[in-house]
């Protein structure tokens, strides 16, 4: 079977920009959550729910920015890949597997992001 490049970059490209724009939906509520009140966000660490919540942002917004136009992808990838191992293993360990479904389904994808990075179709692939 012959391996096609440029179909396999469009699939790098589609994985890239679809998780990174869905995960834009998760992540854009929290920004108004920092701008109101950071309150109520979960602080797994001990470091307070404001940073928390900062660095949740980062995770789910700014991170997500840049591996959707393939800036420097695979480190903007880590910060995506630690905030869902959060989100997985320390928030949602006890909860059914529905609930903690989607965080699973992003770490996954950021990890086979960080893996293939960008491809040819993203700022980093322009020669």
């Amino acid at each position: 079977m012959k391996n096609n490049n440029n179909l396999n970059d469009l699939a790098f490209a589609i994985l890239r920009v679809s998780f990174s724009a869905m995960m834009l939906t998760h992540g854009i509520p929290k920004i108004n959550m920092l701008l109101e009140s950071s309150s109520g966000f979960p602080d797994p660490f001990g470091i307070g729910s404001t940073p928390s919540l900062v660095l949740a942002v980062i995770g789910e917004v700014v991170a997500p920015l840049l591996v959707l136009i393939g800036f420097k992808t695979r480190i903007a990838a880590i910060p995506v890949i630690i905030t869902m191992a959060v989100a997985t293993f320390f928030i949602h360990l006890n909860d059914d597997f529905g609930t903690k479904e989607k965080a699973i389904l992003y770490l996954l994808a950021f990890i086979i992001i960080a893996m293939v990075g960008p491809g040819k179709y993203s700022v980093d692939g322009r020669k």
